[in-house]
This record gives structure tokens, C-alpha cells and sequence, in this order.
């Protein structure tokens, strides 16, 4: 009778191997979880991303520019352009004030680089999670065939003088927490390495936008559709506020 299979060998297993066996299942099913949710955040950031480039711009009032972007959840385009506006409106104006010796220029460039970085923060959020995962999954499943490994011996040892059928058995079904490991491990770093590499597709959006948001807001010149990438002069100024200043 065959019993090289993985519920004889968590019958014959004991609490380490359990617990092992239970951290890995933990592991793969958070690192999945991680997968969907960024998976599902970056899909509906893409339409934003996309919108963010040409039609934006296009919009003839802040409402109407909103409404793409949706009025809930994590959307960092909406929260610029929030945030821009409520800029304008902040203490820039007052001289009494710490903020009325700010240019205003630096004052939308201090704020919008906040939300930026705040921003950019929960879009990494869930990737430590998943190179955590990736990177000690492994050894975790490693850990368990080296202790069953070992205990599959003590079992061996106490036969007296086993043939190759006795020990392929117990070696064979040690091996499977190795396996265990590598099936938690690598869909968790293909998963981290494409959602990074989609984040850094968002954030140049992002930087991008906040860049023309700036232009737009400090001279009320519109950027064009057909050109959305802006590039600053010797003084640090959007292309777009140059040209309004000229």
C-alpha cells in the first residue's frame, strides 16, 4: 500500500510540523489577498491614469473634472486636484501670517508634493507584505522537511534495518513542506515584482499630473492634450506658466 501522500504525512506529522504546515497556508492565503486588492486598486486607477492625460483637461469646471475619478475610495488624481484648489484658498494671500511670506508657487508645490507622498505611500502598502512572504517562505517550508526529515528517521532508526521502500516513504513525504514553501514563495514575488512594476507606471502618472496641476493652477493656462508632459525652465517653473508669463 502506498502512503507517500500529504495526508498520511500530516497524520504521522507532530506540533512542529503542524504549525509549519499552518503558517505556510496563513502565508499563501495573505499573499493572495494582497495580489487581489492591488490588482483590483491599480485596474480602476488605470482608467484614471488614462483620463488624467487628455480628457482632464478638457472638463470646464472642477465638479465636472471630478466626476471621472469617482467620489470614493483611493483615487490620488482626485486628491490632487482637491487639494490644489483648497491651496489656493489657504493663507497665501495673508500677510500676517507664516504662510503669507510663502510664495505661492512653492506654497502649491509644498502641498501637492504631500499629497503626493501620501499617496504614493498607500500605493506601496501590501508589497512589504508580499516580498516578506517571497522571501521567507522557503525557508519556512525548509525548516519543515529539515524536522521531518528528522523525525522521519527516529521512525526509521526504531525499525532496525529498514529496505528502500521504508525510507523513501517518510524521506518523500518530508520533502513536500519544501514544496510546500516554493508554491507559497513564488507567486508571491511574481506578484510583488508586477504590482511594482505597475506602481512605477502610476506614480510617473501622478508626478506627471500633479506637475501640470501646478502649471494650471498657478497661471490658469490649460495643458495641452496633445503634449501633457510639461518640462521646467532653468527657474524651476512648468513649460506651461513660462508661456503664460511670455
Amino acid at each position: 500500500m502506498n502512503t507517500l501522500d500529504i495526508y498520511h504525512f500530516w497524520q504521522q506529522g507532530d506540533a512542529v510540523t503542524h504549525s509549519v504546515a499552518i503558517i505556510l497556508l496563513v502565508m499563501s492565503l495573505l499573499s493572495w489577498t494582497v495580489m487581489l486588492l492591488k490588482a483590483l486598486q491599480l485596474l480602476a486607477l488605470n482608467k484614471s491614469v488614462n483620463y488624467s492625460r487628455h480628457a482632464f483637461w478638457q472638463a470646464s469646471t472642477l465638479q465636472e473634472s471630478l466626476q471621472p475619478f469617482g467620489g470614493a475610495g483611493f483615487n490620488p488624481f482626485r486628491d490632487l486636484v482637491i487639494e490644489g484648489h483648497a491651496l489656493l484658498k489657504h493663507p497665501h494671500k495673508f500677510s500676517s501670517t507664516l504662510g503669507g511670506h510663502v510664495d505661492l508657487s512653492d506654497w502649491l508645490v509644498r502641498g501637492l508634493s504631500n499629497t503626493l507622498d501620501t499617496n504614493a505611500g498607500k500605493l506601496q502598502s501590501g508589497l512589504g507584505t508580499l516580498a516578506s512572504i517571497g522571501s521567507t517562505a522557503p525557508f519556512i517550508g525548509l525548516l519543515g522537511t529539515v524536522w521531518g526529515i528528522f523525525h522521519a528517521l527516529q521512525t526509521i532508526s526504531s525499525i532496525g534495518q529498514p529496505d528502500l521502500a521504508q525510507v523513501a516513504g517518510p524521506v518523500g513525504e518530508a520533502l513536500i513542506m519544501t514544496a510546500f514553501g516554493l508554491f507559497v514563495a513564488i507567486p508571491a514575488v511574481l506578484g510583488f515584482n508586477a504590482i511594482n512594476r505597475r506602481n512605477r507606471v502610476v506614480l510617473h502618472a501622478m508626478n506627471r499630473f500633479a506637475h501640470d496641476l501646478h502649471a494650471y493652477l498657478l497661471t490658469g493656462a490649460r495643458v495641452d492634450a496633445s503634449s501633457a508632459d510639461a518640462t521646467p525652465d532653468a527657474q524651476g517653473r512648468p513649460a506651461a506658466a513660462v508661456e503664460r508669463s511670455a
